[in-house]
């Protein structure tokens, strides 16, 4: 039974710049307010770990001493 190859296996170096660029054309105007959302999503995440860790107290985790 033979394995199945992953499809950039078959892909250069060229191919893959090729495809990097016509994707960057097709969605370059959206890209900066992904990376934004992206960022925003990101931050308020580490907020609510924070805010979490914090109302918690050392003892939520199990880590008494």
């Amino acid at each position: 039974m033979p394995v199945p190859t992953p499809l950039l296996a078959f892909l250069g170096t060229w191919e893959i710049v090729v495809i990097a660029v016509v994707l960057l054309l097709l969605f370059g105007t959206r890209l900066p307010k992904v990376a934004r959302s992206l960022g925003q999503s990101v931050t308020e995440f580490k907020g609510g770990l924070t805010e979490t860790k914090n109302e918690d107290g050392p003892d939520a985790l199990g880590d008494s001493k």
